[in-house]
């Protein structure tokens, strides 16, 4: 039971927060700095009337227990379990609210395109230090918290949620709630905004987020070193122990057991230019890497678009320690694409291999899930979680049962129960 003491706390800020609204202005002035493009607009009529109607539809969908499938650009369709629900678009709920640049923070509604963001803090030197994944031309800022996915650089920077500041939320009383705020040091016991960042949309529904940004690295390089993959993770391991300025990596099998080892310097001009002298390699022109590692985020390098052409396998993503060695996969399975310095390993194999999978990481002290299953619509068709934790599985059931006590919201998304 002391395992879940964090949670019951968690449930009484819920609560708190919603007794808390009645006393405040339940829609957040637009501010702006006088220095960006949106300089004298407001958070207008249309703006305020849509988020009203979204609230509206929450509340009509109680009694009845209609399920509602929260979606923004849906990019990220192809993952989890089969979407069931009548579609709530976030997209109605668009634009910058605030930026300021001096202070490392924006805030943004749900439905604005991460492009849109990303140019935004481009044109400020600044940017999503996690990178996260867009799947698509049509990537929001609420389904990038959402779904918690962090792009190469997530073993060195952190994840979305280790970015999320503070955000607005609805849940499934039609309750609109704020947690957090604009500055790191605003959270006083748990922090309710960041559990949302993963959550897949089912325990409401994000309708305004606030992120931490930090500036562009002044320097960065991209080394290649040919090798196999024992070789790689062996270098990996030992850069690691060392002060070099490492930011992603990727190792990718080339076939007759030999490889390409791919490792992107960024910080210091000083710091990349001395790492690149020690670490060695054949240093790759930026402008042309930069492509691949886009590439390798949004999953369009041919090692992952090459499944295509093998409608029987999944993508399996296995999260390990970053220090285990080559994984004894199943016979006939390929050698993994490695990611994030060893601790992202990428497998594409046939759904009749996962307890084999899942055993094979479980040694090593990590987790095999399906990231895209092999179904002809491209859904993913188990739980997206491999977790035998009676407590774990005991602490999602009271948290859906604390923000979603209807099962509004993704019914399903996540697995059993949620």
């Amino acid at each position: 039971m002391a395992r879940l003491t964090p949670l019951l706390a968690a449930e009484r800020a819920v609560h708190a927060a919603a007794h808390r609204r009645n006393s405040r202005r339940p829609f957040k002035k637009f501010t702006v700095r006088g220095d960006w493009p949106g300089r004298g607009r407001q958070y207008h009529a249309p703006m305020d009337s849509a988020l009203s109607q979204i609230i509206e539809r929450v509340r009509a969908s109680i009694e009845p227990r209609t399920p509602l499938r929260i979606r923004g650009g849906g990019t990220k369709d192809f993952h989890g379990a089969a979407l069931q629900g009548e579609v709530l678009d976030t997209r109605v709920l668009q634009g910058i609210v605030s930026y300021e640049p001096s202070e490392l923070v924006v805030t943004a509604r749900a439905g604005t395109s991460l492009a849109e963001l990303e140019t935004l803090l481009a044109a400020q030197g600044q940017c999503l230090p996690f990178e996260p994944p867009h799947f698509g031309p049509g990537a929001t800022v609420g389904g990038m918290v959402a779904a918690g996915l962090s792009g190469p650089a997530r073993a060195s920077v952190g994840a979305v949620r280790d970015y999320v500041l503070g955000l607005e939320l609805l849940n499934g009383r039609a309750e609109l709630l704020r947690f957090g705020g604009q500055v790191m040091k605003n959270v006083a016991g748990y922090d309710v905004s960041r559990l949302m960042a993963g959550a897949w949309g089912t325990l409401g529904l994000i309708t305004e987020v606030s992120l931490k940004v930090l500036p562009v690295s002044p320097a960065e390089a991209t080394l290649r070193f040919a090798c196999n993959q024992a070789d790689a993770l062996r270098r990996l391991h030992a850069w690691g122990g060392q002060p070099l300025p490492l930011n992603a990596s990727c190792w990718v099998d080339e076939g007759g057991g030999t490889g390409v080892l791919y490792v992107r310097l960024r910080g210091a001009t000083a710091a990349v230019e001395a790492a690149c002298r020690i670490m060695g390699g054949e240093r790759q022109d930026n402008a042309a890497t930069a492509p691949d590692w886009n590439a390798c985020r949004d999953h369009t390098l041919p090692w992952f678009t090459d499944r295509a052409a093998r409608p029987g396998d999944a993508l399996w993503r296995l999260s390990v320690p970053a220090t285990a060695p080559v994984l004894g996969l199943p016979a006939g399975v390929a050698p993994p694409l490695i990611e994030w310095h060893g601790a992202l390993r990428w497998v594409q194999a046939p759904m009749e291999h996962a307890a084999a999978l899942q055993e094979v990481a479980r040694q090593v002290g990590g987790s095999a899930s399906v990231f895209v299953a092999d179904g002809a619509d491209g859904i993913s068709a188990g739980a997206i979680f491999d977790s035998n934790s009676a407590a774990l599985a005991q602490i999602h059931t009271r948290l859906k049962q604390a923000f979603d006590p209807a099962g509004l919201f993704n019914p399903g998304r996540m697995g059993s129960g949620w």
